[in-house]
């Protein structure tokens, strides 16, 4: 998505051949009017015709409504613009798919360990801030419970490490392992596991538990005796961003893996984010794991 010239110009300084490669400059789109119509509609009453067109010839907006309107199977962003600004457009008009209420992230780790090529899953790192009871402001009434939305971070984050050949063993993170520790987030966990174990019986999922519990057999079996998950974790669920950005970061700065992400999920089609500081290679890889998303 861009100015033809403009694109084409900077992939020639860079070396890129993009031979075949459709390239849409939003000012010129065809049927920019359909679109703005079919966004004054989605944001029912929130944006006139005149602020969705101005939305749309920013390639964030544009992008996202390609997706939605079916001339696009997913969207791939962010290198230019901001998480919330990625984000933000697709929470707007594709919404969350059907029985999700929550849109979070993962990041898939992966690397080469003695000839063998080791993957891991971990989320939410990039999304949700904290997880907070959500409230209807009429009733008063809780719709949607801090457990509940971290159950479905969990059952997601499952799914998304079946994309990518890791057979989940979910270990939901704390301070704590299996009711050793009190506060904190340790009930968050604690209830986020019995709900997901209720939404998918079949999931080999555990929580709480200390994130050496969670990966060494001798560890996990003496303070988690019988689990399933407990010492042979591949796909970890960390209780707030905090600890899930810090967690990540770590296991790529010192683990020696490499990190592809954020994979955006719940939303009801692939949409995903790059960072502002990432190179052609990542954009690469990550153009692949979109696709793979699809």
């Amino acid at each position: 998505i861009g100015n033809v010239d403009v694109v084409k110009a900077n992939a020639a300084k860079g070396g890129y051949n993009i031979e075949g490669v459709e390239i849409i400059d939003p000012e010129t789109y065809p049927e920019m009017d359909a679109m703005v119509d079919k966004m004054v509609e989605l944001r029912k009453g929130k944006m006139t015709a005149d602020e969705c067109r101005k939305a749309l010839s920013k390639g964030n907006y544009f992008g996202t409504m390609l997706v939605k309107m079916g001339y696009a199977d997913s969207l791939l962003g962010g290198a230019t613009y901001s998480t919330a600004d990625t984000v933000r457009p697709a929470l707007q008009l594709i919404k969350t798919k059907p029985g999700n209420k929550n849109v979070s992230s993962c990041f898939i780790l992966q690397r080469e360990k003695n000839g063998v090529d080791e993957r891991l899953c971990m989320g939410d790192c990039a999304i949700n801030i904290d997880y907070q009871d959500t409230v209807d402001k009429a009733t008063g009434a809780v719709t949607f419970t801090a457990a509940q939305k971290l159950a479905e971070v969990a059952i997601e984050t499952a799914k998304t490490a079946k994309v990518f050949g890791i057979d989940p063993k979910v270990a939901m993170l704390s301070f704590s392992t299996n009711g050793s520790g009190k506060g904190g987030t340790v009930k968050l966990s604690h209830d986020a596991t019995a709900i997901a174990k209720e939404m998918d019986p079949e999931l080999k999922i555990d929580g709480e538990m200390q994130f050496d519990a969670a990966v060494a057999p001798e560890v996990g079996q003496l303070k988690f005796p019988g689990s399933p998950v407990a010492g042979h974790a591949n796909t970890f669920i960390f209780p707030t961003i905090e600890a899930g950005n810090i967690g990540y970061k770590i296991a790529q700065r010192l683990g020696g893996f490499e990190a592809y992400g954020p994979i955006l999920q719940g939303l009801a089609a692939p949409i995903n984010d790059l960072s502002r500081g990432c190179n052609a290679d990542e954009v690469y890889k990550m153009a692949i794991i979109t696709a793979a998303l699809v």
